[in-house]
């Protein structure tokens, strides 16, 4: 199982940002895949999650109607779509994925049980 988190960079305030994992050694529909944030000093954080078979999603309350998770089998890719960026929203982007559920602790979107598979991060920055 191999994960490769991308499309990071530098934008300003308001801008946009498409993330992409590709995934392989797995087959994409019957794996969650979630993506966490970790901003300088702080804990890691969950703020989006898709689910096996529905592709059900669930989204950090901070990025509700800014940032949109989806899956592209085919491709063997998730994407997380980044909306109207805030400079809090800057941090290292990871993607996990297993064989587990999307679910909600403490109103943050996670896997459950904790993912094995993680890619590397990929950096976010929104500054102007």
């Amino acid at each position: 199982v191999q994960l490769q988190a991308s499309g990071g960079g530098l934008v300003q305030p308001g801008g946009s940002l498409r993330l992409s994992c590709e995934t392989s050694g797995f087959a994409l529909d019957y794996y969650a895949i979630g993506w966490y944030r970790q901003a300088p000093g702080k804990e890691r954080e969950g703020v989006s999650c898709i689910s096996t078979i529905d592709g059900s999603t669930y989204n950090l309350d901070s990025v509700k109607g800014r940032f949109a998770i989806s899956r592209d089998s085919g491709k063997n890719t998730v994407y997380l779509q980044m909306d109207s960026l805030k400079p809090e929203d800057t941090a290292v982007y990871y993607c996990a994925a297993d064989y587990a559920a999307c679910v909600e602790r403490d109103r943050t979107p996670v896997l459950a049980p904790d993912p094995r598979y993680w890619g590397r991060g990929t950096q976010v920055t929104v500054s102007s």
